[in-house]
């Protein structure tokens, strides 16, 4: 048993790597009651659990997927926005308490579309749905058992599209 106040260095000490770390692995060293540090392999550090300065595991399962959205749409977005376009994803879901899961999660992309027409939009947004798609691991991996829908807003977190002004009201 480890003392709470061992820092994550000293307990890196205590565990061996196991034969199936590769550098794909993650790893998280416990720190405290339900308090954790999570250790990517190029090491970046995220701490996790439901303290002030901690992310939760719900929180980091939506970042996950609002992050690999954005990595997976970037490059054809670049493509017709330029490559300074400027983006902030949002995702929004809670957990149902009954079934322990989520169920649902509604992605949200906010974009600087001002001057575009409505014809450009529609193709950034068919563009970035496919491009999430077929290029997304974590949607992909969650896309059987969750509800991921997504919906594209403008910089001022307005539809993008008419059809989904109704949304706003």
């Amino acid at each position: 048993m480890t003392d709470s106040s061992t820092s994550p260095d000293q307990q890196q000490g205590m565990f061996q790597n196991p034969d199936a770390v590769t550098e794909d692995s993650v790893s998280v060293d416990r720190v405290g009651p339900r308090s954790y540090v999570g250790r990517s392999s190029r090491g970046v550090e995220i701490p996790i659990g439901h303290g002030e300065n901690e992310v939760s595991p719900g929180e980091l399962l939506k970042i996950a997927l609002i992050g690999c959205a954005g990595m997976s749409s970037d490059r054809a977005l670049a493509r017709r926005l330029g490559d300074d376009y400027r983006a902030r994803l949002w995702a929004h879901g809670s957990s149902d308490r009954e079934s322990n899961r989520y169920k649902a999660v509604r992605e949200q992309m906010q974009l600087e579309l001002d001057g575009l027409d409505s014809d450009t939009i529609e193709e950034i947004e068919r563009v970035a749905v496919r491009a999430i798609a077929a290029g997304c691991t974590v949607e992909r991996t969650l896309a059987d058992t969750v509800d991921v829908t997504h919906e594209l807003l403008d910089a001022h977190g307005f539809a993008a599209l008419p059809e989904n002004a109704e949304d706003q009201a």
